[in-house]
């Protein structure tokens, strides 16, 4: 009996060797091209940003490995999709926290406390952290930054692809890279071919506190990036003093624009907010946005007229996602060219295939039906 356990013991040894020399150094190239050397397969992993990003790719089985997240960029500003998450991700819930540079909760000391074998880290907290960064390198945890927030085609790959290696999901992530860009380029496409005579004049703003407040716009990032590429002439170019800003409500009826986007979301403890998401319906949302049309000055602008004033969800301006968004500014600007288009179809079918959720709510969509 005593052999017995002696050469089970050997036996469980030689397991632990062999799992233990199948660890290697990897080298993996993240959203902005740095060589990050990581030991996989990875085993412990924080998560400060791109939350449903990492679930398309290693699905609800990749977060078991997942021992920290910076709650706030989730739970906090879209509780109502974490509540969702939470539901299907076993370990969500409890999941501990590593703070957050915006609000000054950011610990370097939790995370390497928690001693994960690499952290996924967005961009601009890549860049806010300073010196931080080399006190995490330096107590062993590599760092890869993800990066979707900046909207450029290759970093939307180089991050799939990214997460795919790290979470030994490459195949995953190869498909949803691959069918990223197909949607994207499929979408400048139409817009090419649309080839209208002038650019239709647009306007966005994000509606988190109601028609009575101006909200932000903007002129180079998020929105404004997105409705530059589809070719409208965005009338906050220019008029901002930087990439983002509120516009002086007289220089928007000025501008007179034909089609006009305000961004919603599910934000907590935002009553007047413009309301989108998994928890609204088409009639929600248009109650929420009507106020907007009905502003002062807004009666005779060219979009109101015609109908052209959309709402839509903040959250899919800067995502794996955001095709879909796209779809939809594009079959507001150039009907006739995406006729055959449903973003809203494409967002479910997207959710069938890469998301534990269900899909469901009210996303994007005229205030006029």
């Amino acid at each position: 009996m005593i052999g017995l356990f002696r050469a089970l013991l050997v036996a469980a040894g030689l397991l632990f060797s062999c799992a233990a020399s199948l660890a290697a150094p990897t080298e993996i190239t993240d959203a902005l091209g740095r060589k990050v050397t990581v030991e996989l397969p990875i085993r412990r992993v924080a998560v400060n940003f791109n939350f449903e990003e990492f679930t398309a790719v290693a699905g609800v089985g990749g977060w078991q490995k997942v021992v920290g997240i910076s709650r706030t960029a989730w739970e906090g500003w879209r509780p109502a999709i974490f509540k969702r998450y939470a539901a299907v991700i076993p370990n969500l819930a409890a999941m501990p926290d590593i703070g957050l540079i915006e609000d000054g909760s950011f610990s370097a000391e939790k995370l390497i406390a928690l001693k994960p074998d690499a952290f996924l880290l967005a961009d601009w907290m890549f860049t806010a952290l300073g010196s931080e960064r080399e006190r995490i390198e330096a107590a062993g945890i590599p760092i890869l930054v993800i990066d979707y927030n900046a909207q450029i085609l290759e970093r939307h790959l180089a991050s799939t692809r990214a997460l795919g290696k790290i979470m030994g999901a490459e195949a995953r992530a190869e498909e949803l890279a691959t069918f990223y860009e197909s949607q994207y380029r499929d979408v400048l496409a139409r817009v090419a071919k649309a080839n209208v005579a002038r650019k239709p004049r647009t306007y966005v703003e994000v509606g988190p506190d109601g028609a009575e407040t101006a909200g932000v716009s903007y002129a180079t990032t998020m929105w404004g990036k997105i409705l530059t590429l589809l070719g409208s002439d965005n009338i906050a170019v220019g008029k901002l003093a930087g990439a983002s800003g509120r516009m002086n409500p007289e220089a928007v009826i000025a501008a007179d624009p034909e089609v006009i986007f305000i961004a919603g979301s599910s934000w907590a403890n935002k009553p007047k907010a413009v309301k989108t998401g998994y928890d609204m319906t088409p009639e929600q949302t248009r109650t929420s946005l009507a106020p907007y049309a009905a502003r002062a000055g807004w009666a005779d602008l060219s979009a109101v007229r015609s109908g052209n004033v959309n709402a839509i969800e903040h959250g899919l301006s800067r995502s794996l996602f955001d095709f879909v968004a796209m779809q939809y500014i594009g079959k507001r600007l150039y009907p006739a060219a995406f006729a055959d288009v449903d973003p809203d179809a494409s967002f479910r079918a997207y959710h069938e295939r890469y998301l534990p959720v269900a899909y469901g709510g009210s996303w994007m969509l005229p205030l006029k039906p």
